[in-house]
């Protein structure tokens, strides 16, 4: 069985996250997408577990929950902000639970440190170490890996809050750690530059703060598995199996919000070699520009650019179909417009991944103009230009022109939609 799972979200008890985050509506964008396994998001959240208590069901062929049709299990993330050897580090950590008992057993031990009832991403001052060394102790089938491990503000190698090795963050509990999260703004190809890294698998999920297919699913994980079950999931994670953990699903890291160098108030964007030329300064304002991710990498790395371990899953990069649309028609992706095309075009196939990884261009073609039907295979071959993003932006897409068709006509293409 086939297995596409996006492991990190959020529920709607965190901050800054749409009221739709919630078991019933995500069910349903879940299925949109193409995802068959999520992350519940959130678990140490009080009113996010009573959700998970009353809605889901557990399958006891697989040890998935189920609402739906859809297959859920007990995730969250924490932050972690303390004092290390002098230094402060904000690091943000995620944990894949096997079970509810288990997720509300670390919540009871969480409740010993702190609150948990204010966020769905609770704050902690609890040192990784300690941390990960209590969570495996109150079960070792728990799943812990850093999340999006270059974000600049929160995160294992943050540019602004974290450390410069996993060794650093993680001590002696490092043996615990199998995987670690791209994030946005990086891909497996840029990780694969730290031999530091060779240890870990990298896995890719969307952090999404909201359901809608654009933010949903748009990182995630492909697996094929005899018998699914989080066990094996985790195994094929664990031990880099190739034939049962297939590959990634990556957005362009330029898409992510902290790709490049800048300052997002003077509208400066900086490549790593712009910045270093500025000494890391805004030319505009003389403060300091927020270190992106690709600048991180290049401190970190000791390898070159092309290099691929021996152990690497493989990975697809694709940008969101409305993303696409959005560049095409030349308007935000939000609009009317883009809502229109995109429901339109998903009626006519199974799923949005579908349509992204599977679809023929003559299977397009029968159903979209054949200019978004072109943009729709150059994204899959990744030939698509993006404007990267920087300090909290996201990357634009950018196609080429003559592909640009502007305010949507009623052509016969499109009618047939």
């Amino acid at each position: 069985m086939k297995l596409i799972a996006d492991l990190h979200i959020h529920s709607r008890y965190s901050r800054a996250t749409s009221p739709e985050m919630n078991i019933d509506s995500l069910s349903k964008y879940a299925k949109m997408k193409g995802l068959n396994l999520l992350g519940t998001g959130d678990y140490t959240h009080p009113s996010q577990m009573t959700d998970m208590k009353r809605l889901l069901k557990r399958d006891s062929e697989t040890g998935f929950y189920v609402h739906n049709g859809m297959n859920f299990i007990p995730s969250t993330e924490v932050s972690l902000i303390y004092t290390q050897n002098g230094k402060g580090y904000r690091v943000h950590q995620c944990i894949v639970s096997p079970d509810i008992e288990t997720a509300e057993q670390i919540t009871a031990w969480l409740n010993t440190k702190g609150r948990v009832d204010y966020d769905g991403r609770p704050i902690f001052k609890i040192p990784s170490p300690e941390f990960v060394e209590k969570v495996m102790e109150i079960n070792k089938d728990n799943f812990v890996f850093p999340a999006h491990i270059y974000t600049p503000w929160f995160s294992m190698f943050g540019s602004e809050s974290g450390f410069n090795s996993a060794e650093e963050c993680f001590g002696d509990q490092i043996k615990h750690i199998h995987a670690i999260e791209t994030g946005l703004s990086s891909d497996p190809a840029m990780n694969w530059r730290l031999s530091q890294l060779d240890r870990f698998c990298c896995i890719s999920n969307s952090d999404c703060h909201s359901p809608w297919p654009n933010r949903l699913g748009r990182e995630a994980n492909v697996f094929e598995l005899a018998k699914p079950s989080l066990k094996s999931m985790l195994n094929a994670i664990k031990t880099k199996n190739k034939s049962e953990f297939l590959y990634t699903i990556e957005t362009s890291p330029l898409y992510g919000k902290y790709h490049y160098d800048g300052h997002r108030a003077c509208n400066v964007c900086l490549s790593p070699s712009e910045s270093i030329a500025q000494k890391n300064i805004c030319p505009k304002c003389n403060k300091g520009l927020t270190i992106g991710v690709e600048h991180r990498v290049e401190e970190l790395a000791d390898r070159p650019v092309g290099f691929i371990p021996k152990h690497a899953i493989p990975f697809k990069s694709i940008l969101p179909l409305q993303e696409i649309i959005s560049a095409i028609y030349l308007t935000a992706v939000g609009t009317k417009t883009v809502s229109r095309v995109f429901d339109a075009i998903m009626a006519k196939f199974p799923n949005e991944l579908n349509i992204l990884l599977d679809a023929s261009e003559e299977a397009l073609c029968q159903h979209v103009d054949r200019r978004l039907a072109r943009a729709i295979m150059l994204n899959r071959e990744g030939n698509v230009t993006v404007k990267p993003g920087y300090d909290g932006e996201y990357g634009v897409p950018e196609f080429p022109k003559d592909l640009n068709l502007g305010k949507p006509t009623k052509q016969k293409s499109l009618g047939e939609f």
